[in-house]
C-alpha cells in the first residue's frame, strides 16, 4: 500500500488530518526551528532547489526566502491535499521564487541535471520510499557537483547514501547531513 492510496480511505485522511496538524504545531516550531536547520545546508542562497516531501510547507516557506531571489525552489509532493495548502502558503507570502507541484520521489519526471540543491528534509526514513530508489533519481535531478541535504541525521542513514556511489558526505550542519553529488 502506498502512501496515495493510504490518503484515499477515511482513516488515512483522519491520520493525514492529525499529522498535519502535529505538523503545524507550535512546539514543532519553537523546538525544531526550520530557519536553523535550513542554515545547515550547504549552498541554499541563490540555489535551484527542489524539496521532496514538502508536507504542510513547515520548511518550504522559510527555504524560499532563505534561497532569496537569486534562487528558485520547487516544493513537491505526492499528496494533492498538501500540494493545494503549500500552494496557498506560497501566494498568501508572495513569494514569487517558489512554485508547488504534485509529483512523485521515486519518478519526478523533471529534467536532467536542473537542481543545484535537494532537501530531503523529514522524509527518510520511509517505509514507502525505498532509498535505493531514490537515491538513483535524486541524482539524476541533480547537477553534478550539487548538494543533497538531509533531515533528520537519524543513526544509519548516511550509510546507504554512501554505499550508493552516487554522493560523498561533506559537512553535517545544524543536523543536517550534506552530500555532494558525484
Amino acid at each position: 500500500m502506498n502512501t496515495e492510496s493510504i490518503a484515499g480511505t477515511a482513516a488515512g485522511r483522519v491520520w493525514i488530518r492529525l499529522v498535519a496538524r502535529a505538523m503545524e504545531s507550535r512546539f514543532r516550531y519553537r523546538f525544531f526551528a526550520p530557519e536553523k536547520m535550513l542554515a545547515g545546508v550547504d549552498g541554499l542562497q541563490g540555489s535551484v532547489a527542489l524539496e521532496l516531501g514538502c508536507g504542510t510547507g513547515f520548511f518550504t516557506l522559510p527555504a524560499a526566502r532563505m534561497i532569496g531571489d537569486k534562487g528558485s525552489l520547487l516544493a513537491m509532493d505526492i499528496l494533492q491535499e498538501s500540494v493545494e495548502l503549500v500552494a496557498k502558503k506560497v501566494a498568501a507570502a508572495g513569494l514569487e521564487n517558489a512554485r508547488v507541484m504534485k509529483g512523485d520521489a521515486l519518478a519526478t519526471g523533471l529534467e536532467n541535471g536542473g537542481f543545484t540543491l535537494v532537501l530531503l528534509f523529514g522524509v527518510v526514513p520511509a517505509p514507502m520510499l525505498p532509498v535505493s530508489r531514490l537515491l538513483p533519481e535524486l541524482h539524476r535531478v541533480l547537477k553534478p557537483g550539487g548538494i543533497l541535504a538531509v533531515w533528520p541525521a537519524v543513526p544509519g542513514i548516511a550509510r546507504p547514501i554512501l554505499r550508493s556511489g552516487l554522493f560523498e558526505r561533506t559537512v553535517k550542519r545544524n543536523g543536517v547531513l550534506n552530500f555532494k553529488r558525484l
